[in-house]
């Protein structure tokens, strides 16, 4: 007799909504502020659950992060997660930037370890891991629990459907991502994939191994070729040969690109989705366009509440 599946997916009749969030990164420029603001207007009147917000290696873009946080919050309806690196970071120094979050009202934070230094050198006493963050913002969590009326943070991770640069194998993954789970962990976003069965294989492993937190596949338009390049050669992850060799025969039509670009991200969507994902994370590059473009090819059961609209014939 075979065992039950380690993957939930939903009925036929499920009516479970599934969670919407878009990835955004703090503007370097007046004119990339501009777009960007177009972007989160467009994006706003799909009504995610939240947003995240990219914070730079070491925290070099630290005050515009936080600029960025203070106006989604004053001047929209969405609601930030903010990304936290901590790796080469003090105690006392990330629980400044702990407690400036929460000061301004945020209550999601990306915990993430960060890119190394080049050099390889750590100061002695700064943290090394992201589980070294998650027990701190914890701590900083727990002396604040009196103005959070019985709330809490919620605590997202970084979880690989394809086996860290770093990493000795994905079963060290796993065991990573597990004891970030048992310091305090809610839910992981993955990283970047490019075939489907990526996403089912890591839900698969994660299961068995005891992690339950929901893991919710961050999906990349697929519609630019430079960028697919670029981030496997940032990230490790190898890209669908099939699919960089069909974008390139198609590189003189730029809308026949987009459209296989577009297809091919929709597959990975409703591949994740069959297999139980319990919601999609857009990385948006700050452009809304073929973000939008995926999300109108795919039918996402929602919440039922109040429309953008009415929130503004009332404000």
């Amino acid at each position: 007799m075979s065992p039950p599946t380690l993957i939930d997916a939903p009925s036929a009749n499920s009516a479970e909504p599934v969670a919407l969030s878009y990835e955004l990164f703090p503007p370097r420029s007046d004119a990339a502020s501009v777009t960007l603001w177009k972007t989160i207007r467009e994006l706003e009147c799909t009504d995610p659950d939240y947003v995240s917000v990219t914070y730079g290696a070491s925290g070099s873009n630290h005050e515009t992060a936080l600029d960025l946080v203070d106006r989604l919050q004053l001047e929209t309806t969405l609601r930030p997660l903010a990304h936290l690196t901590c790796v080469g970071g003090t105690p006392e120094e990330l629980s400044r930037t702990v407690n400036a979050l929460l000061d301004r009202g945020v209550r999601g934070i990306l915990a993430l370890r960060g890119d190394r230094p080049k050099d390889g050198h750590l100061p002695d006493g700064s943290l090394r891991y992201a589980q070294d963050l998650i027990e701190l913002i914890r701590r900083v969590e727990r002396r604040r629990f009196a103005q959070f009326a019985a709330g809490k943070v919620a605590i997202g991770v970084a979880a690989y459907p394809v086996k860290h640069p770093e990493s000795p194998s994905v079963a060290h993954d796993i065991e990573v991502l597990l004891a970030k789970q048992r310091s305090g962990a809610d839910f992981a976003i993955t990283q970047v994939f490019f075939h489907p069965e990526q996403y089912s294989a890591l839900v698969h492993r994660a299961r068995r191994a005891g992690v339950t937190i929901p893991i919710i596949p961050g999906i990349m338009p697929l519609t630019s070729l430079r960028r697919i390049l670029r981030l496997s050669e940032l990230s490790g992850v190898e890209p669908d040969a099939r699919l960089v060799d069909r974008m390139r025969a198609a590189a003189d039509d730029v809308e026949t690109a987009r459209r296989i670009g577009v297809d091919a991200s929709v597959a990975l969507a409703e591949a994740a989705l069959d297999a139980g994902a319990p919601g999609l994370h857009l990385y948006t590059f700050n452009e809304h366009e073929s973000a939008l473009e995926v999300l109108s090819k795919l039918n996402l059961p929602r919440p039922s509440r109040p429309s953008l609209q009415a929130h503004r014939r009332t404000t």
